[in-house]
């Protein structure tokens, strides 16, 4: 199970990297493993706000359906459009072209981001 030190992860399961004021968003490697196949994926449109530990989509599995929390506050500025046709991308690279969504940061409340060891705590 991959857990990159260079990223900040979520209490529910979801990754964080900050760039030039763009929060991209996908789920942790032991997510995706804990849900099994992903086959489908609904997802904001570019231009949706979001709001700080909303729900901004589902993910689903074979045998179940879970949320998708945002991190942070602001505006979806891009979707991972490969995941409609190959929601597979989480399963097989949920830190590269698994990916699922870009926000223009608004705000984010970094303090409730968990570091690489200590989200890999919390699951062990």
């Amino acid at each position: 199970m991959k857990i990159p030190s260079d990223l900040r992860y979520t209490k529910e399961h979801e990754w964080v990297s900050v760039e030039d004021g763009v929060v991209t968003v996908g789920i942790t490697d032991y997510a995706q493993g804990e849900l099994g196949d992903i086959v489908f994926v609904e997802l904001p449109e570019v231009g949706d706000e979001v709001e700080e530990l909303d729900s901004f989509g589902t993910i689903e599995a074979v045998k179940t359906v879970s949320e998708l929390f945002s991190p942070a506050t602001g505006t979806v500025e891009e979707v991972n459009e490969a995941l409609e046709d190959k929601p597979e991308l989480i399963n097989d690279d949920p830190y590269g072209d698994g990916w699922m969504i870009k926000i223009k940061l608004g705000e984010m409340n970094e303090d409730e981001l968990l570091s690489a060891k200590d989200y890999k705590d919390m699951i062990v």
